[in-house]
């Protein structure tokens, strides 16, 4: 059972496995991404109801123009679905939109959509959902240095502080817990300045078969764990 006083502030999520679920189904990799949608949505109300503050789920990374012109094209259809869409959502559940990453790297109108629902729902005070999107932890960092590069910061006496005002959302507190899907073990270049003491969950269920099931089993695990930062308890 989840104890309310202890759920996490902030969880970041690797959506994995949409691709693999499609192959076990014969479908299309599309078909992967579009059921990957629905579970977004599932997991989204379910961490609102949980009385989380911050959701931060990784939707498209620096990496994935690697893929196909027809994957690409299809996950940012879905991407202008769901932020054409997904207002009244946002409205009746409180829930706040924010984005991370490097939105020049958008296509004109998704980066336009983005920020439009970034302004319409800035006075929601409920969840806040940070779609990663075109995000890299890397290229954060590069740009949150040149930043603070044009802002005339002092890199001589530059430190942790410094560098953490300029990162893309400067205001939300680093992620308590990073979740990743489909059984894989790695960070893929995902907050990784932010979660340098998050904890991990690694699940082996492929991200469109998540349910609210599966987050309170992630939550629950947390809970179970001791955090000591570095220091002895």
């Amino acid at each position: 059972m989840i104890e309310s006083k202890q759920v996490p502030c902030h969880i970041g999520i690797i959506m994995d496995g949409n691709g693999r679920w499609a192959k076990a189904r014969g479908e299309l990799r599309t078909q992967g991404h579009s059921e990957g949608l629905k579970a977004a949505k599932r997991i989204v109300k379910a961490a609102a109801e949980m009385g989380l503050r911050y959701l931060t789920l990784y939707v498209f990374s620096t990496e994935n123009w690697k893929r196909t012109k027809k994957e690409v094209g299809f996950i940012m259809g879905l991407v202008r679905q769901y932020l054409r869409s997904e207002f009244s959502f946002c409205r009746d559940n409180h829930i706040r939109v924010r984005h991370a990453g490097d939105p020049t790297g958008l296509p004109q109108d998704i980066a336009a959509e983005i920020k439009d629902m970034c302004i319409e729902t800035e006075k929601f005070s409920g969840l806040q959902v940070i779609l990663a999107l075109n995000y890299g932890g890397r290229d954060e960092i590069a740009r949150a240095v040149r930043r603070a590069a044009q802002a005339g910061e002092n890199f001589i006496s530059f430190s942790e502080t410094t560098l953490s005002r300029y990162m893309d959302n400067p205001d939300v507190p680093d992620p308590d817990l990073i979740i990743r899907s489909a059984g894989e073990y790695r960070t893929s270049n995902f907050l990784i300045w932010e979660s340098a003491y998050a904890e991990y969950y690694i699940s082996p269920v492929l991200w469109p078969d998540w349910t609210e099931k599966e987050l309170q089993t992630a939550v629950e695990t947390y809970q179970k764990r001791e955090r000591k930062y570095g220091g002895v308890t």
